[in-house]
């Protein structure tokens, strides 16, 4: 009898669980619908502040999105993310920021429109991608790293649309492109057209004019739905 009522307890634990990420699921997707599209989703480090480049950078590079008319999605805390949803702000763009409640370096920025904090990191990431058209990539650690392979993994599975991932400053991430085509390709791990995914940039223009030209020949190449007929 005692058992029985550990497990009981248990399992309605386990439920309410389970509800409750099926309800942070649920208020992620709504909150995406409000995101205007095309949308660009921006990552990397947490740790850098206004003076460092990758700050510098990211908010360049949010701010020509925007005026683009581009809106740019980010995880909505300090650092990079600060940095282009400022610059998203700066451009006139819709800024919006995905946070993730944590007990240290995580908090919101100044700099959103639109945001919502998260508990769980696999929900939060569901709707970097359920927005995004693009990823640009900065500087960052293992959450940057993490964001990074996850969308190539998606991309070279066909779980979502083949879409630009650009890596933003050559000297941070050559040798980890370096290690794939030395290590990976070699071994046969990876294919070298999975390679190809990736672009590697310093410039914020060309940056964006990649994901912007690489946008406009998917939408010209994709067919136009037929028009439905008139219900008789």
């Amino acid at each position: 009898m005692e058992d029985r009522q550990i497990l009981e307890r248990y399992d309605r634990a386990e439920r309410l669980h389970a509800a409750r990420i099926g309800e942070e699921f649920y208020e992620g997707f709504r909150t995406v619908d409000e995101v205007p599209s095309p949308t660009v989703s921006m990552f990397g480090s947490a740790r850098v502040g206004e003076d460092h480049p990758a700050y510098k950078a990211a908010r360049e590079v949010a701010r020509l999105f925007a005026e683009a008319g581009w809106a740019v999605v980010t995880g909505g805390g300090p650092g990079c993310m600060e940095a282009a949803n400022r610059g998203a702000k700066e451009g006139g763009g819709v800024s919006v920021g995905f946070n993730i409640d944590l007990p240290h370096e995580q908090y919101a920025n100044p700099y959103l429109d639109i945001s919502l904090t998260f508990r769980h990191f696999y929900a939060r990431k569901t709707m970097f991608v359920k927005a995004a058209e693009a990823f640009v990539i900065f500087p960052g650690g293992f959450g940057t790293l993490d964001e990074l392979f996850e969308s190539l993994t998606l991309i070279q599975t066909g779980k979502i649309l083949d879409f630009p991932v650009v890596l933003f400053d050559s000297t941070y991430w050559s040798p980890l492109l370096e290690w794939i085509k030395d290590t990976l390709v070699a071994q046969g791990m990876v294919s070298p057209d999975d390679v190809e995914l990736l672009f590697l940039t310093d410039a914020p223009a060309e940056a964006v004019a990649t994901v912007i030209d690489r946008h406009e020949r998917r939408e010209a190449e994709t067919p136009a739905e037929p028009a439905k007929a008139d219900a008789q």
